[in-house]
Order: structure tokens, then C-alpha cells, then sequence
């Protein structure tokens, strides 16, 4: 016995299989552009982020007048960047679960581009809550890393914490680079 709703969602997929190129298309086109578009906006973001707006506030001294305002600049841009980050990947799982579901009839929820992309959140969801909040700690606690030694205990977890929010934000770079090559690929075998 099927539930109510459970017969006509049986149908729709039925006769999504059945005549995959007669399938409302319009619907098909809209996953396709959501799934491209968030992966765009996050990887997009972060190509912007590590070669355009951290190399220019701290190497252009006209743009901002010391290390500590710069980090202050590219800290919260980070932190807006990551909740761009999480949107984006949540949009991008729902709509290629829904994709994969009404063309194969199963959502393929360990399809590699979602374990690369729910690997990407884990690793943003990391970087925001854990290695960012400790950072600010430490920046708040000096004026200006610039003016004390190396070896001052606050810059030197502060050095650390900064090299691995940049590992951090590579591997998520680096996978999300992959995760556009395989749903690029997904698409193209899909016309």
C-alpha cells in the first residue's frame, strides 16, 4: 500500500525514465544552472579572495596603512566569505541530489562531487568555528603583529592558526576545482 503522494512521485519518475528528453525540461535547465551557479559563487570566491583581496590589502600599502587593518579586512571578508561557502554548498547538495534523483531515479548520495563538496563544508565549517574565532582571539590580544618579536608566544599560535587557514582554504580550492570538472562532466554526458 502506498502513501498518498508516494503514487504520483512514483509516476513522475516513471515517466522521467521512461522518455528521459521529454522530461520538463525547464526544471532540468534550473538544477543544471543552480548546481553550476553555487559552485561558481564559492569557488569563484575564493580565487578572488586568495589572489585578488589579501595580496592587494597587504602588499599595496596605499590600500590600507598597516598589517593589523589589512588583517582586519581580510579576516572579515573571510568570515563572509565562509557563510557564502556553506549557502553555496547546501544549494549546490540539494539541487544535485534532486538532479541525480529525477534523471537516474536515486539520489547518489556518495557520488564523489557531493563527498568532495560535503568535504568542502567540513573543512569551511572548520575554518569558521575553529581556526578564525581563535585568530580573532589573538589579534584582538596584540595591537599589531608587526611590532612584536617573532617569537612572542600570542604570534607565534597566531603564525600557526594563519598557516592553516590557508591550508585549509587550498584543500577546499583544490576539491572544489575537482568537484567543477566532475559536475561539468555530469552535465555535458547529460545532453
Amino acid at each position: 500500500m502506498q502513501f498518498c503522494g508516494e503514487r504520483e512521485a512514483a509516476e513522475v519518475l516513471r515517466f522521467a525514465q521512461d522518455d528521459k528528453a521529454g522530461y520538463n525540461p525547464p526544471v532540468m535547465s534550473f538544477l543544471r544552472f543552480v548546481m553550476v551557479l553555487s559552485l561558481v559563487v564559492w569557488i569563484g570566491g575564493l580565487i578572488f579572495f586568495a589572489f585578488v583581496l589579501a595580496p592587494t590589502a597587504f602588499t599595496i600599502p596605499d590600500v590600507l596603512p598597516n598589517t593589523h587593518l589589512a588583517g582586519n579586512v581580510v579576516g572579515r571578508a573571510l568570515g563572509k566569505l565562509h557563510w557564502i561557502a556553506i549557502f553555496s554548498g547546501v544549494i549546490f547538495l540539494l539541487s544535485s541530489l534532486l538532479y541525480s534523483r529525477i534523471t537516474d531515479g536515486t539520489a547518489h548520495v556518495f557520488a564523489m562531487r557531493h563527498v568532495l563538496i560535503c568535504l568542502m563544508l567540513a573543512l569551511t565549517l572548520f575554518s569558521q568555528f575553529w581556526i578564525i574565532p581563535r585568530m580573532d582571539t589573538l589579534r584582538a590580544s596584540v595591537s599589531d603583529f608587526a611590532a612584536v618579536p617573532l617569537t612572542n608566544p600570542a604570534r607565534v599560535q597566531f603564525d600557526a592558526l594563519h598557516v592553516w587557514s590557508t591550508r585549509v582554504e587550498v584543500a577546499v580550492l583544490l576539491l572544489g576545482l575537482v568537484a567543477v570538472y566532475l559536475t561539468a562532466s555530469l552535465l555535458t554526458r547529460a545532453r
